[in-house]
C-alpha cells in the first residue's frame, strides 16, 4: 500500500488540480490546493493509522480501539495555525477508511489531552490528543473526502456567521438544551448596555 502523501499527491495529478507539497517542512501543512482569490484554498496535513493500538498504553481512553486516533497536540495547534480554511485528512489502513477533520471539528469535538514522556536529550512530554473517528466525515474513498472538502467551504458563512445551534454531531456527545429562553427584549437590553 503507498502512502497516503503519495495517494493524495497522485489523486491532485490524475484530477489535474494544481497544489502545493509541503510534506517535508515542520512549520506548514502538508498540502494545499484551490483559489486564494475565490477564498477556496484549503490547508491539510495528511495522517494514517497504520496499526492496531495497545490500549494498555492509553488507560484513560473511553475510545474504543478500532476508533481511536492518537494526534499530536502540535499538529493540532498547526492546523488552527491556518484557519478556517484547514482541516486533516486521515487514512485508516486497518479499516479501509478515510476520515476528514476541519479545524471547526479539531475546535468544537470532545476531546482528550495527555501528555506522553519522550526521551530525547533531555527528558520531555509530547502533547497527544485522544480523538474518536466517529466525530469525523467518514468515506471508503479519497474522492468523497475532497468532496466533503468543497462542501465544507460552500458552507463556511453559514458555519462561522449563522447556524446558531451547536455545530455539529460528534462521538459520545450530548448536547442538552439549558437555559432560560431568549426573547427579544433581551437582545435589545445586551446592545443597550454595551453600545
Amino acid at each position: 500500500m503507498i502512502s497516503l502523501e503519495q495517494e493524495i499527491k497522485a489523486y491532485f495529478r490524475s484530477h489535474n488540480l494544481a497544489f502545493e507539497d509541503n510534506c517535508k517542512s515542520f512549520s506548514r501543512l502538508d498540502f494545499a490546493f484551490g483559489s486564494r482569490q475565490q477564498g477556496r484554498r484549503f490547508y491539510f496535513d495528511a495522517k494514517e493509522k497504520r496499526q492496531a493500538l495497545n490500549m494498555q498504553n492509553w488507560p484513560v481512553s473511553t475510545i474504543p480501539e478500532e476508533h481511536l486516533f492518537i494526534l499530536d497536540d502540535l499538529a493540532a495547534r498547526k492546523v488552527l495555525a491556518y484557519a478556517p480554511q484547514s482541516g486533516l485528512v486521515l487514512r485508516n489502513n486497518l479499516r479501509q477508511s478515510y476520515h476528514l477533520l476541519t479545524v471547526v471539528d479539531l475546535f468544537l469535538m470532545p476531546k482528550q489531552r495527555v501528555n506522553r514522556p519522550i526521551e530525547n536529550e533531555v527528558q520531555a512530554m509530547k502533547g497527544k490528543w485522544l480523538v474518536d473517528l466517529r466525530s469525523s466525515y467518514t468515506s471508503a474513498s479519497l474522492a468523497d473526502i475532497f468532496s466533503a472538502i468543497n462542501a465544507y467551504l460552500d458552507q463556511q458563512d453559514a458555519i462561522f456567521f449563522k447556524q446558531l445551534a451547536c455545530y455539529g454531531h460528534y462521538a459520545g456527545e450530548v448536547i442538552h438544551d439549558q437555559g432560560m429562553r431568549r426573547r427579544p427584549g433581551h437582545w435589545d437590553i445586551d446592545i443597550s448596555a454595551t453600545r
